[in-house]
C-alpha cells in the first residue's frame, strides 16, 4: 500500500512543478498574458492525484484482505464479483489477477473525491470511522474537514466540466489565485497522509 502513497507524492510533486512554472512565468511576462489556467491545472491535477490514490490504496488493501494480510471488513465480504471473474479464478486460483481486474472494473467508473464516497471506499479495507479519525489526526472537526474537501472538489468540477465560467457573467471565469491553489494542494496532501496513516497497520 505504500506504493500507492509514494505514487501520490510523485503526482503531487509534478503538480507543484506547475506552480514553480507559474511563478517563473509571472516574473518574466506582463499581466497581459493570463497565466491563471496553470493554477486551474494545478487544482484539477491535485484532485486527480488524490482520487487515484484512494483507488489504488483501496485496490491494494482489498488484495491484502483477500490473502489474509488485512482483516476482512463487512463491506469487503459484500463485494460482488461477476461470474466470468469467478470462472477465471477457477482456471487459475493461484493468481490474484482475476480479483485485481474485478476491482479495477468495479471501481473504474467511480470517483473517490467526495467525502462520503471516500469513506465508502475505505470501508472495503478498514472498519475505522474515517473522518472521525482524520479529524483527530489533523485537529479539526469531521464536518469542517469534509466541507473543505467538498469546496475544493466543487471548484475542480467547475474547471473540468464548466470551463470555470461564471454563469452569471459569461465568458468571464471564476477568480482564482496562487494562495487558494497552494492551500488546496496542501490540504489534499494532509488528507492523503492522514488517510494512509489511518488505514496502514502499524
Amino acid at each position: 500500500m505504500k506504493t500507492a502513497y509514494d505514487q501520490f507524492n510523485d503526482n503531487i510533486l509534478r503538480v507543484k512543478q506547475l506552480g514553480y512554472l507559474y511563478r517563473v512565468l509571472r516574473t518574466q511576462t506582463t499581466a497581459a498574458l493570463d497565466l491563471n489556467d496553470i493554477l486551474r491545472s494545478e487544482l484539477v491535477l491535485s484532485v486527480s492525484a488524490f482520487d487515484y490514490f484512494i483507488h489504488e490504496i483501496v485496490r491494494m488493501g482489498m488484495l491484502n484482505c483477500y490473502v489474509g494480510k488485512r482483516q476482512k471488513t463487512k463491506a469487503f465480504l459484500s463485494f460482488q464479483c461477476k461470474i466470468d471473474s469467478i470462472l477465471e479464478y477457477s482456471k487459475n486460483p493461484q493468481t490474484l489477477d482475476w480479483l485485481d481486474n474485478e476491482i479495477r472494473t468495479h471501481h473504474g467508473w467511480k470517483s473517490f473525491e467526495h467525502p462520503d464516497n471516500i469513506a465508502a471506499a475505505i470501508s472495503l479495507i478498514s472498519d475505522v470511522k474515517l473522518w472521525e479519525q482524520i479529524g483527530f489526526s489533523l485537529g479539526d472537526s469531521p464536518t469542517n474537514l469534509r466541507e473543505k474537501l467538498r469546496l475544493i472538489v466543487d471548484r475542480r468540477n467547475k474547471i473540468a466540466h464548466e470551463a470555470d465560467i461564471d454563469p452569471t457573467s459569461p465568458p468571464n471565469r471564476w477568480p482564482i489565485d496562487e494562495k487558494m491553489v497552494d492551500e488546496s494542494i496542501d490540504y489534499i496532501e494532509k488528507l492523503a497522509n492522514a488517510i494512509f496513516n489511518v488505514v496502514t497497520p502499524t
